[in-house]
């Protein structure tokens, strides 16, 4: 099992990521939503100049604010700069995109989205879909280190639900998942990826070249603390405020209802949100997002909320869980913790569990 790390991309943290490296992370996922965070392409090429083993990526990239063939372009300069090292993972866009307003890209579009990507990736020609024309493309200048197509750029795609997943079976290198739950939560999401690769006559197995990571946080317990301590809150709250907007957004676009988990805080919840003008809602929905919780949204950090999204436990506990995963397909499980404590949870994981896993 590696253990990476998911980065709220920042343009002057780049120690960071050069301490996850130190620290014996396997991977860097610097995370791209641009009304959020510093430029994900900006902060990977400070963070590839700086760094010489951890491998480094997007975590994931957007499909919907960016042209298949700039995103191509992007990373084949920091594998430029960190070749061999360098990945690409792409979603299209629960966040991005639903902070300025907008729906996530259609899963129709995404798909051509990723026909046009896979080949700009190699090198290759492209075929562009432009209003009603199909142009081909690709990169006409790929020598004197511009770019590096050279060597590989795996492309990991992000999914939640089985059309995503499978798209990702049928055109991705590997996936990038939410955290499986158990065991039995993996191999439902290995089945939709490989009905996806059926679909390609691809043939995938957990145990081959496919790569599957899943995103979370994790805390480890002291000896008698709860599992919603104000430690615990302070390191691992935002990732679980982070899944309860999800569900805010699947529930305000599409009536979808919130996982049993936020049962409890359901109605006060979108009480509060409810009560932000529709106009500018969507800015108000992801303020903190990932890096710190609100003041008025610490009520809400429930030992139920807490765990539906975040590794919590001892280290046992989490010893184990990773283990079981590992062996029903999981590869890696990459942390994003609080902004504050980040150097403190990735220290703790590092001494902790990486040696175990």
């Amino acid at each position: 099992m590696d253990l990476g790390v998911c980065v709220a991309s920042h343009i002057r943290d780049i120690d960071y990521i050069v301490r996850a490296e130190t620290l014996g992370y396997s991977h860097a996922w610097l995370a791209d939503s641009q009304m959020l965070w510093s430029d994900c392409y900006a902060t990977l090429a400070l963070a590839a100049d700086r760094t010489s083993r951890i491998k480094l990526g997007t975590g994931v990239a957007v499909s919907g604010t960016r042209p298949a063939s700039v995103n191509a372009s992007s990373i084949a300069t920091i594998n430029a700069i960190a070749p061999g090292r360098t990945f690409f993972g792409v979603g299209a866009g629960n966040t991005a995109r639903r902070v300025m307003g907008l729906p996530p890209q259609r899963i129709q579009a995404f798909e051509y989205y990723l026909q046009e990507l896979v080949p700009l990736l190699k090198g290759e020609e492209a075929h562009m879909r432009w209003a009603d024309q199909t142009i081909p493309i690709r990169h006409v200048m790929p020598d004197k280190g511009f770019v590096n197509f050279d060597d590989p750029i795996p492309l990991y795609v992000s999914g939640f639900g089985p059309r995503s997943l499978a798209l990702a079976g049928q055109y991705g290198d590997g996936a990038v998942l939410a955290l499986p739950g158990n065991p039995a939560a993996m191999a439902s999401l290995w089945h939709m990826i490989q009905t996806g690769a059926r679909a390609a006559d691809r043939s995938l197995s957990t145990q081959g070249d496919y790569y599957t990571t899943a995103l979370t946080t994790m805390v480890v317990l002291d000896d008698d603390e709860d599992a919603d301590s104000d430690r615990v809150k302070n390191e691992c709250g935002a990732m679980a405020l982070a899944a309860v907007h999800y569900a805010y957004d699947q529930y305000r676009n599409f009536g979808h209802q919130p996982p049993h988990a936020l049962a409890g805080i359901w109605d006060e919840y979108t009480r509060l949100l409810d009560s932000y003008p529709e106009e500018r809602r969507h800015q108000r929905i992801h303020a903190g997002h990932n890096c710190w919780v609100l003041p008025e949204e610490e009520k809400f950090l429930t030992p139920e909320v807490l765990q539906a999204s975040c590794m919590i436990g001892s280290k046992s506990a989490l010893i184990e869980q990773l283990r079981a995963l590992e062996a029903a397909g999981l590869q890696q499980v990459m942390i994003l913790p609080n902004f504050d404590t980040r150097h403190d949870v990735l220290a703790r994981v590092a001494n902790d569990i990486i040696p175990n896993v």
